[in-house]
């Protein structure tokens, strides 16, 4: 429909179509709004079998995409409209037609059923007429395409298709060059739109002004076949790297898992033999501390009575010093959590003396060196990780005052053999 024209069909308040003057049916939901696109899609019907589609923009646009949906909803709102179907198109203010509705054109006239055996397009930009051309050229059989400049036209063409008259009749005449044209427009189509690489190529004879031209076609179509199979080597290629890297990340996950459950494993079993260690030396403290006990308890009554004996001076005080000392030791065992000898004892005593901000856990870490004890044990006597002992090591160094090329365990050694 032409500008003038087609307002007035369409804004004046009119159901009658002013060159058929067959009844026209719109309802207000006969439209799609397409987000982003700028404009409307609009349906009416046009008697009971005509359609005719056009969209609403104030400036030119681009046809985004193409569904049957809107024709779905007239065709069952108006009470299935009377087969066979013929749709008019208004292009007005269409400057271009996307891939993608490219891919809803062909949708509708090979796939969707709806059976439009002559379809009119009409207020064609020049922009976008080849591709309208190339619609009609490969168009089916069943159907017919044709191009016209209004709505008056348009109408008046379809009416005659309508009316059962033949193309012939109409005056549709095909001559050499157009046919050809339109040969190779829609051998460009199923290639490009249709993907169709393993078509047949229609060609002239070669002797023919038009040979090259389809030849030129033929050589397209073999290279874009044989890009598409390179194509799918590289994905056949990438699928298989991946399903082999994917293979391999799953046989790693796979032995981690079982790592982890046999780590899970040993982590119990130590678990449960450091409880059972850590029980027997509970028991064996109990026993020391119970010892010590009675061996102070025994001291202290000693020493009461020595106290009341009536014997020379010096002779009793050097039985109190000696019970003294012993109940020293004792409780310095208790202190310490282990039993010691009188060396021990002794050893004890002159660090003590010399080294008196030592704490009890270095007291025992530096008997324990002098006894030859490793890091690893000392550290699991005391409940420690290797890596803790080795930084008391450290403060001890420091709190000994040594050179940094001296052993503390050296030191300890030359300290328990000085006399007293």
């Amino acid at each position: 429909m032409t500008g003038a024209s087609h307002n007035e069909i369409i804004d004046a308040p009119m159901t009658t179509c002013p060159i058929s003057n067959l009844p026209v049916t719109s309802k207000h939901n006969w439209k799609a709004v397409q987000p982003g696109a700028g404009y409307v899609k609009k349906l009416e019907l046009i008697g009971d079998n005509i359609f005719h589609h056009f969209i609403e923009a104030d400036h030119p646009v681009t046809l985004v995409s193409l569904s049957t949906e809107l024709v779905q909803t007239v065709i069952e709102e108006s009470g299935s409209p009377k087969s066979p179907l013929y749709l008019l198109w208004d292009m007005n203010n269409i400057n271009n037609i996307s891939f993608r509705y490219k891919e809803g054109i062909n949708d509708i006239v090979y796939h969707s059923g709806l059976g439009f055996i002559v379809v009119v397009f009409y207020n064609i930009d020049e922009s976008c007429r080849i591709i309208i051309e190339t619609f009609a050229a490969m168009a089916p059989n069943t159907m017919t395409v044709l191009l016209r400049d209004n709505y008056r036209d348009a109408m008046t063409t379809l009416l005659e298709y309508r009316s059962g008259k033949t193309a012939e009749e109409i005056g549709e005449e095909v001559d050499e060059e157009t046919a050809m044209k339109n040969e190779f427009l829609a051998s460009i189509a199923r290639i490009s739109w249709l993907n169709m690489l393993n078509q047949k190529i229609f060609l002239p004879p070669s002797d023919s002004q038009f040979y090259p031209y389809f030849k030129a076609i033929e050589h397209m179509q073999e290279d874009l076949k044989a890009r598409e199979e390179i194509h799918e080597k590289e994905l056949q290629q990438l699928k298989s790297e991946s399903e082999q890297k994917l293979t391999q990340k799953i046989i790693q996950l796979n032995a981690q898992v079982e790592l982890g459950k046999k780590e899970i494993v040993r982590f119990e079993q130590e678990k449960a033999a450091l409880k059972s260690r850590i029980a027997a030396q509970e028991m064996e403290l109990t026993r020391i501390s119970t010892a010590v006990g009675e061996k102070a308890s025994a001291l202290h009554t000693i020493c009461d009575k020595v106290k009341n004996l009536d014997i020379e001076t010096g002779l009793k005080q050097n039985i109190l010093d000696q019970c003294h000392n012993m109940i020293e030791t004792e409780l310095t065992e208790k202190r310490l959590k282990t039993e010691l000898t009188v060396g021990d004892s002794e050893f004890l005593s002159k660090l003590q003396k010399k080294h008196p901000n030592l704490n009890q856990r270095e007291m025992r870490v530096s008997l324990m060196v002098k006894l030859n004890y490793d890091t690893r044990e000392i550290a699991r006597s005391i409940g420690i990780s290797t890596r803790g002992m080795e930084s008391i090591r450290y403060r001890m160094h420091r709190k000994l005052s040594l050179d940094k090329h001296k052993s503390i365990k050296t030191y300890l050694a030359e300290l328990a053999s000085e006399q007293v």
